[in-house]
């Protein structure tokens, strides 16, 4: 198949293509351009509706499906996302504003290796026995949650989608699905490739809309049984609210304020490289990115003038040129938020070391949401800056003096997503490892990814944990059957 990319965009229930029943739609931006190219459903609870109907009368026949058919069938859906990775990048960029290129390396590669690796995983997937001496034997059953909410964020649009959609198909769950209403088209895109690769009618509905109409609506639903969110703190806590008492079983992928804690006696070059990809990557829209870089005092100086040097020199353009290094802000509302939070820097007393600014571009981008990569100094921890996320290109920088005063900066917000750690003394990083609070801890790099291993925050970063057999057990239930000798 060869995929085209749509600019009317239709819900995907019951391996059909439909439109909202209340026959409302939204506007699809363009960041770059500020042009509305489509329009999507704003789907509500009578869609909702329909597409739990559809995924319940699927999960009879899918929940028993054998690991071997569910893998052909994952595996298949990661050789279409390859074969259309061309389209599926430039849907990506037209809707998300990221370098076409970013969108190649990364975005949808990691789409199709989300399905490969839960397709295989499946097929490893064990549970435990307990035998009790003389006694009794207990043994575990992982059996399908049911019908489950997967609710994704923009920044990441086809990426984070898969990454919640692929454990649980490939455990035997009946999905309903929302992409983020600022980046739909991907997920449009993966609905055409599903029904390609021969996903059973109803296993996969892909619903559109904004989150007070169709994202609430699915969190309220009582036949959904559990919902995977990744998105803001605000956001996770509302959905807490309402899933909580029904006793739905919860994943929330939430914010994060990541500190950088960069050592004198690192190895500076790749410090310096991957230090500026983490702090601006993906315009740093990205719940990874350190926001905080926290530099030993002795190398403070030095890696101020390195640091702001490269910065001036990152390219921010046209999301098609290849040569540009910072593509556009997701939204305009993003856009205004990140401005503010600039504003607010400076009424704190923070010094713009460069950046600031809103970039106006010549040529199809003229009307489009550019900012500077910007750095700001001269901030306390308590501070409005460095407390809240901004979520854009925008990063701190501060000194400390002891491993102590590094600890306590980096730990003195109400996130603990990621943090990163440079330093060539490995007693010194496993020290710092085990005493910053945070899910993630990265030493000497950035971002290098094992989907084995647990992924999640603490504190107001969220709860729960994805990737790997972490994934496997959230999307599954655990029964425990003991045989008497």
């Amino acid at each position: 198949m060869n995929l085209a990319i749509p600019y009317h965009l239709e819900n995907f229930i019951g391996g059909n293509f439909i439109g909202p029943l209340s026959g409302a739609f939204l506007d699809n931006v363009n960041p770059a351009t500020a042009e509305v190219y489509g329009q999507i459903p704003n789907s509500n609870k009578k869609d909702i509706d329909v597409a739990v109907h559809a995924a319940q009368k699927a999960f009879v026949e899918w929940s028993i499906t054998s690991n071997e058919k569910r893998f052909f069938i994952l595996n298949k859906i990661a050789d279409l996302i390859d074969k259309n990775l061309e389209t599926l990048a430039l849907a990506e960029t037209n809707d998300n504003g990221k370098p076409l290129w970013l969108s190649k390396e990364v975005d949808i590669k990691r789409a199709s290796a989300n399905f490969r690796f839960f397709a295989t995983a499946i097929m490893q997937f064990a549970s435990e026995s307990h035998a009790m001496e003389d006694k009794a034997i207990n043994y575990t059953l992982r059996q399908p949650i049911g019908i489950v909410g997967c609710i994704s964020p923009w920044n990441l649009p086809l990426y984070l989608f898969t990454w919640k959609i692929a454990p649980a198909l490939a455990a035997g769950n009946c999905v309903i699905a929302k992409p983020s209403e600022v980046t739909p088209v991907t997920a449009f895109l993966l609905a055409k490739i599903c029904k390609e690769a021969g996903l059973p009618d109803g296993v996969l509905n892909i619903v559109h809309g904004d989150g007070q109409n169709c994202g609430e609506a699915i969190v309220q639903h009582p036949a959904i049984k559990a919902i995977s969110f990744t998105g803001s703190t605000k956001a996770g806590g509302s959905i807490a609210s309402i899933a909580a008492p029904m006793f739905k079983k919860l994943s929330l992928e939430l914010g994060g304020k990541n500190p950088i804690i960069i050592f004198n006696d690192c190895d500076w070059p790749k410090m310096l490289q991957e230090t500026i990809r983490s702090s601006f990557g993906n315009q740093g829209q990205i719940c990874l990115c350190g926001s905080r870089i926290l530099i030993e005092k002795a190398a403070y100086e030095n890696f101020k003038t390195y640091f702001v040097d490269i910065t001036k020199k990152l390219t921010v353009g046209d999301p098609l040129d290849e040569k540009s290094k910072q593509g556009a802000i997701v939204s305009k509302a993003h856009f205004e938020k990140i401005m503010k939070c600039i504003a607010i820097a400076k009424q704190e007393g923070g010094k713009i070391l460069c950046g600031g600014n809103a970039i106006k571009l010549e040529g199809r981008c003229t009307n489009g949401y550019f900012i500077e990569p910007t750095i700001i100094e001269g901030l306390d921890q308590q501070c409005k800056t460095n407390q809240e996320e901004i979520f854009g290109p925008v990063i701190t920088i501060q000194s400390f003096e002891t491993e102590e005063e590094a600890l306590q900066l980096a730990n003195a917000t109400q996130y603990g997503l990621a943090a990163t750690i440079w330093t060539q003394d490995i007693s010194k990083a496993n020290r710092m490892a085990a005493k910053v609070e945070s899910g993630i801890v990265w030493v000497n790099c950035w971002l290098v990814r094992d989907l084995r291993t647990p992924f999640g925050g603490i504190k107001n970063s969220g709860i729960g944990r994805e990737g790997g057999w972490e994934a496997l057990r959230f999307f599954t239930e655990a029964k425990n059957v003991c045989i008497q000798f």
